[in-house]
């Protein structure tokens, strides 16, 4: 075998294993990507019963439902809205009619099962995620971001 020939099965296996590296990478960083949708945005695209993802909006207004550690409530972005179970506790800034982020996977049913619950920290602050779906439906009340 020559020298080139060589150098050249070298070069042909490094990209080869370059490609593998890449494909890796980007496998594992799709299974890591934690999307963000709204009521409205799941109602449009919808989302595979096993992918996790982010879902944002408002608490519903007479929807908290609370049986020992399971809480039951509605997430509306006040054009659609998405019913949610949640096992544990809540922060003690949960309530109706705040911005909340939840994070977790949708069941058969179409109930979103949370597995994290994010609440607002203070009075002047909305997650920008919730901000800007309440903007795309026109219902945002608020001042600017």
């Amino acid at each position: 075998m020559t020298r080139k020939r060589k150098r050249l099965y070298l070069v042909i296996g490094s990209v080869a294993a370059l490609f593998v590296a890449a494909g890796i990478v980007l496998t594992t960083f799709e299974d890591n990507l934690v999307f963000f949708y709204s009521p409205s945005d799941l109602q449009e695209k919808g989302v595979d019963e096993d992918r996790r993802f982010r879902l944002g909006g408002l608490v519903e207004e007479g929807s908290v439902v609370r049986d020992g550690v399971v809480t039951t409530f509605r997430v509306t972005d006040l054009a659609e809205s998405v019913p949610v179970t949640y096992t544990g506790m809540l922060p003690d800034l949960f309530r109706e009619g705040q911005g909340v982020v939840a994070e977790g996977k949708l069941d058969g049913a179409g109930v979103f099962v949370a597995s994290n619950v994010l609440a607002k920290h203070d009075e002047n602050y909305m997650p920008p995620e919730v901000a800007e779906a309440l903007k795309k439906t026109g219902q945002w009340q608020g001042g600017t971001q």
